[in-house]
């Protein structure tokens, strides 16, 4: 039997393995303490490394191009990416929203939005610009629902 073979068996005893040995097995694989998240995180954190441990991580250059990307995105800010991959959709998205019988297509940039070969900031300004009201660009384009209150 290979050490390959074993993996399914140590990923399954997770599931029923006690909370303080998730934190030794944490502390014998990561080389330090666990962090203080909840269990399902623990588990799923320890899957991984069992799994990275035996048949390798992720390749060097899907290393550099996911830096690359998150770079592109937040531009190395650690705050603004947590903050902008909760809020913001992905840059190079299209928004497509009818609006009285016209069609709009809104692209998200890294910088914002553009509508019509227009750099906006918000969705709330190409919401305005359409419709001619004020309008939540969020609710506009059905990113969010009305009732929805952050």
């Amino acid at each position: 039997m290979t050490t390959h073979d074993l993996i399914p068996a140590r990923l399954a005893a997770l599931k029923t393995t006690p909370t303080p040995d998730l934190k030794k097995q944490w502390r014998e694989l990561f080389d330090s303490e666990p962090p203080p998240f909840n269990r399902r995180y623990l588990e799923s954190r320890l899957a991984y490394r069992i799994q990275e441990l035996s048949l390798g991580g992720l390749k060097p250059e899907t290393i550099r191009r996911l830096e690359r990307l998150g770079e592109e995105l937040d531009g190395g800010d650690r705050k603004k990416s947590r903050i902008r991959a909760d809020t913001m959709p992905i840059t190079g998205t299209r928004l497509i929203r009818e609006w009285q019988g016209v069609e709009h297509v809104v692209t998200v940039t890294a910088d914002g939005f553009e509508w019509q070969g227009r750099p906006y900031k918000s969705l709330s300004a190409i919401a305005r610009a359409i419709t001619g009201t004020r309008w939540n660009g969020w609710v506009f384009f059905g990113l969010r629902s009305r009732r929805a209150r952050t």
